[in-house]
């Protein structure tokens, strides 16, 4: 067994398993916390519960004009990031096709040179959000390891990948064995760390966003303040 069959086997069920299981825990932690009921009656005339979490979570996906254009510009970026991650990931043939050889799920892929753009794009916005962190007072202030820790297994992936993306992706299917072996293995390697992490990092807002802006938005519109 060499580093690739290792990262393609036993990495591989190790990480998804992490994956899974940290996610489902922390969820089951966090929904399971107690809750004090809240018997002050509601403010007259505030949206019920459910409008008051749903608008919470939606007015969150836009900037606010007070906060300036820093604002603007950081949440700008991380469409940019999210956006051309979800197209590098669900857009990609190989991609499409490592899915599919453990699933069998398959749809069509995107063109290579979109791949590439989306894959550059991503970097160059996972790089700017680094530098805006970096060069902040207030944010190099409140970051924490977590925050790097974060931000570096996420980079490795797209990193390791432009690597191994050195040919067209027919090509690369069209292989029976990898020719780049090393490499790929460093990719997959460095994707199944990304995935080891995401429960116990601040990655996991991918999953708890909603959550918590649906449990802010709730709390403001029963005392009648837009949030």
């Amino acid at each position: 067994m060499d580093l690739l069959d290792f990262a393609r086997g036993p990495a591989l069920v190790f990480a998804v398993a992490v994956f899974v299981a940290g996610t489902a825990w922390r969820l089951y932690r966090i929904l399971s916390l107690p809750r004090q009921p809240d018997r002050s009656p509601p403010r007259e005339g505030a949206p019920s519960p459910m409008a008051g979490a749903l608008g919470a979570v939606w007015r969150g996906l836009w900037p606010r004009r007070d906060f300036g254009q820093a604002a603007a510009v950081t949440t700008f970026n991380g469409y940019v990031f999210h956006l051309g991650l979800a197209l590098v990931v669900l857009g990609y043939a190989p991609h499409i096709a490592f899915v599919t050889r453990h699933t069998g799920l398959s749809w069509p892929a995107l063109p290579d040179p979109v791949m590439y753009l989306a894959a550059a794009a991503t970097i160059v916005s996972l790089l700017l959000a680094l530098w805006l962190r970096i060069t902040d007072p207030v944010r190099r202030l409140i970051s924490s390891s977590d925050d790097y820790i974060s931000w570096t297994v996420t980079f490795l992936p797209f990193v390791t990948g432009m690597a191994v993306a050195v040919e067209p992706s027919a090509q690369l299917l069209a292989q029976a064995s990898p020719l780049y072996r090393g490499p790929l293995a460093l990719h997959l390697l460095t994707l199944e760390l990304l995935l080891i992490w995401f429960p116990f990092g601040k990655l996991m807002h991918a999953v708890l966003f909603a959550f918590s802006r649906g449990a802010t938005g709730l709390r403001f519109a029963h005392r009648g303040v837009e949030v």
